[in-house]
């Protein structure tokens, strides 16, 4: 049956949903010899080009691949930087007839968890705010957290014209806990840009500090130091598969 025209690309790895609206957007897309246009759809047996190379016949979607990279600050989200700062990209191992999607974003000064994997599909579901797919992370606060401004956190604040809100906020003995700084554990089922900056922000209180410890069902390995990845394994991806409503297969 005939789908829409990014999600059968994405499917294929060829990129994210996201990335390939764009493509399609610029003109870059043709199907059976005409230009596409967003909302058309395609079939796997269809001829499909990208900026006038054939795409080669799309095969029923293969299991995906996923990497666990630890982030270190200072890195950028990004495959290029114009002013040639490090990025994410450089560390990853080479991908295999397909570009790797990143899911989500952490900024510049934030370190910790990030996924990346080559099912276009995967990534945008697993980002997707409707399957509320949880985001964990250990965050270092300036000030002291009252219980009034711990409420306001939990019933939500309005961002960008919509409220956010953590589901859980939960005191870390770590080291770094003295004085007025206090480090907390936090939990959100949403990844807009610097939300959890902005949330404590919101209650008079500056993040000096922010690692993401878990997506999902995944978990940042006490082992695996900053800059370094390692392959998830079948049941880890398919535990991920299983959140998003996705058949993990055998």
């Amino acid at each position: 049956m005939p789908v829409r025209l990014q999600k059968l690309l994405a499917a294929g790895g060829l990129g994210s949903r996201r990335t390939i609206e764009q493509w399609i957007e610029a003109g870059r897309v043709t199907v059976g010899g005409g230009v596409a246009k967003l909302g058309d759809k395609a079939t796997r047996a269809d001829r499909i080009e990208v900026d006038g190379r054939v795409v080669e016949p799309l095969e029923a979607a293969k299991f995906p691949r996923v990497i666990l990279y630890h982030k270190p600050v200072g890195e950028l989200v990004t495959r290029d930087d114009p002013e040639g700062r490090p990025t994410v990209f450089r560390r990853l191992p080479p991908e295999r007839g397909s570009r790797w999607a990143v899911v989500g974003r952490l900024d510049l000064n934030t370190s910790g968890l990030l996924l990346f994997t080559d099912s276009g599909e995967l990534a945008h579901r697993l980002m997707h705010p409707r399957h509320e797919v949880e985001r964990e992370y250990a965050v270092r606060v300036y000030g002291e957290l009252d219980l009034q401004a711990r409420s306001r956190l939990l019933a939500g604040v309005e961002l960008d014209g919509s409220v956010a809100s953590f589901t859980s906020i939960e005191p870390m003995q770590r080291r770094g806990t003295t004085g007025t700084n206090r480090w907390l554990q936090v939990v959100l089922r949403e990844g807009r840009n610097r939300e959890v900056r902005r949330l404590f922000e919101a209650v008079g209180l500056r993040v000096s500090r922010l690692v993401r410890v878990r997506y999902g069902s995944i978990g940042l390995p006490r082992h695996l130091s900053a800059g370094q990845w390692r392959e998830l394994g079948p049941p880890e991806v398919r535990a991920l598969m299983a959140e998003v409503g996705l058949d993990g297969g055998g």
